[in-house]
C-alpha cells in the first residue's frame, strides 16, 4: 500500500484538508474508514463497496463522493485499488455540496448524482486518462482541485464563522466542555446545535464523542506516546470498557489492534494530520 499527499493550493486550504493519491495492488482489500467529513474521490482502478452503520451498502463508481459519517466505515474492493481524492473540511462540504451534512450522511454515491453531469464527465476522463498512462496522480488530483473551485458556492458569514468556532472547539482538547461552544458564538444554544448538525452531521455532544474517538485512537496508534499521556487520553473516557467501544465505533478497531499492521489503510487514515479538527494539541501529547 502506498499513500501520498498533495498539497492543497492555498486558495483552497479552508475548503481542503489534503488531497491524496493511494495505490494498493493486491486483489482483494478489505479496509476499514475511519468516520470523517467527505471526500470527492475518483476510483480509476478497483471496484467495491462500502458498509455503514445504518446497514445501507452502497458500491463505488468512477467518481465518488463520501458523505459525512458518523461511525467507521467497512469496505471491500477487488484490486488492484487505486483512488485519487480530496478530502474535504466541514466548510469544503457546505460550499461544494450546499447539502445538509446530517440529512446525507453515510452514503456513498455517483458525484453526479448530486453535484451534476459536469462531475461525472470530468471523472470519466480523469479515469481513463490515469489508466492509459496520459496523466498521473498529481495532474488528476490538481484536475480535481480546478473543479472544486469553481464550483464553491457562497456560504453564510455567520456560518462559516460558527464552522471556524466549531472545529477550533474540538481541538482544544480530548474532551472539550460543551459550554466552551456555545460562548464563543453569537447564535443561540437551539441555533447551536441546529446548525452544529447541518454542517458536520452530527450535534455538538454526538460530535464531541466522534472526535474524542478519533483523536484517541489516533494518538493511541503513535509509538512515541508517553504513559503519562496515554493515561490522560484514558482518563477521557469513563473507563476502560467505555473507551473501547467508543474507538471501535468510530476508528473501526480496539486500542488494542490499532496499528496491529492488519489494516494499513486505516493506520494511515488514522494519522492526526488527517483531521484538521483534531490537530490543534495533538502534539503536546506526544
Amino acid at each position: 500500500m502506498e499513500i501520498d499527499y498533495i498539497a492543497v493550493p492555498a486558495a483552497l486550504t479552508p475548503f481542503v484538508t489534503t488531497f491524496y493519491h493511494f495505490r494498493c495492488d493486491e486483489l482483494l482489500i478489505k479496509e476499514i474508514q475511519p468516520a470523517g467529513i467527505g471526500h470527492l474521490t475518483l476510483f480509476p482502478r478497483g471496484e467495491g463497496v462500502m458498509h455503514f452503520l445504518d446497514g445501507v451498502h452502497d458500491r463505488s463508481h468512477r467518481i465518488n463522493l463520501l458523505t459525512p459519517s458518523v461511525a467507521a466505515s467497512p469496505f471491500e474492493v477487488d484490486g488492484p485499488f487505486h483512488a485519487i481524492g480530496a478530502s474535504l473540511s466541514p466548510l469544503g462540504w457546505a460550499a461544494l455540496t450546499g447539502m445538509d451534512a446530517n440529512h446525507s450522511a453515510n452514503r456513498l454515491v455517483e458525484a453526479g448524482e448530486w453535484l451534476g453531469p459536469e462531475i461525472t464527465q470530468l471523472g470519466d476522463e480523469l479515469c481513463g486518462a490515469y489508466r492509459s498512462g496520459a496523466l498521473d496522480g498529481l495532474a488528476c488530483a490538481m484536475r480535481l482541485a480546478d473543479y472544486i473551485s469553481a464550483n464553491l458556492k457562497p456560504v453564510n458569514p455567520r456560518h462559516a464563522e460558527l464552522i471556524s468556532q466549531t472545529s477550533a472547539w474540538l481541538g482544544e482538547s480530548i474532551d472539550p466542555p460543551l459550554d466552551s461552544l456555545f460562548v464563543r458564538s453569537a447564535y443561540s444554544k437551539r441555533q447551536v446545535q441546529r446548525l452544529v448538525e447541518r454542517f458536520f452531521g452530527m450535534p455538538p455532544v454526538a460530535l464531541k464523542r466522534k472526535y474524542r474517538g478519533l483523536r484517541a485512537a489516533a494518538l493511541l496508534s503513535l509509538p512515541s506516546l508517553t504513559p503519562e499521556f496515554e493515561a490522560q487520553i484514558y482518563g477521557a473516557f469513563y473507563d476502560q470498557s467505555h473507551m473501547i467501544r467508543e474507538i471501535r465505533l468510530f476508528a473501526g478497531r480496539t486500542p488494542a489492534r490499532l496499528g496491529d499492521g492488519e489494516s494499513p489503510f486505516l493506520t494511515e487514515m488514522l494519522d492526526p494530520t488527517n483531521f484538521r479538527e483534531i490537530q490543534s494539541g495533538s502534539q503536546d501529547l506526544i
